[in-house]
């Protein structure tokens, strides 16, 4: 299944395609983070930290599954850490991060997205789904690697 065109069946948890996982990061929010790296990008930035999850595929996961995963390792955030979600592009599996961030929330844990905000876009719908992943994110790191789309793509001099 393409992550790029994930959507939960009627009833059904949505499920995350998930290229890494980092138990002891420390540049992708405050504290120490557990860090999930979704599979999926079509962006192709050429500062890209991980070309390797451009692709689709990865390891299916259920947000309660995940979350009971990351949980093994809260000894190490303590109160100044938690989850982030990084990538590819987490914003391709929305739903999925939505429901992540929505579990880690009720249990008290830290969220962040880190984000290129692809594939933002000013529809309706697509904005109300935006909004929900919002209201369950504590920090979103922004990462913007250009700001045109020609010299985003450009090759390096």
């Amino acid at each position: 299944m393409n992550p790029c065109n994930l959507q939960a069946e009627e009833g059904k948890a949505p499920v995350g395609y998930v290229h890494q996982l980092e138990t002891f990061g420390s540049a992708d929010g405050p504290g120490v983070r557990f860090v999930v790296f979704m599979q999926g990008c079509a962006m192709r930035c050429r500062y890209c930290h991980n070309p390797e999850t451009w692709a689709s595929g990865g390891e299916a996961w259920t947000a309660d599954a995940l979350l009971n995963h990351a949980i093994r390792y809260r000894n190490y955030w303590k109160k100044n850490g938690g989850i982030t979600v990084s990538g590819g592009e987490p914003l391709l599996q929305m739903e999925f991060v939505t429901e992540l961030f929505r579990l880690a929330r009720a249990g008290a844990i830290h969220t962040a997205l880190d984000t290129a905000g692809q594939p933002y876009r000013e529809d309706a719908a697509y904005l109300e789904k935006f909004d929900r992943l919002m209201d369950v994110t504590s920090l979103v790191i922004l990462d913007l690697k250009e700001w045109t789309a020609q010299k985003h793509r450009a090759p390096w001099k």
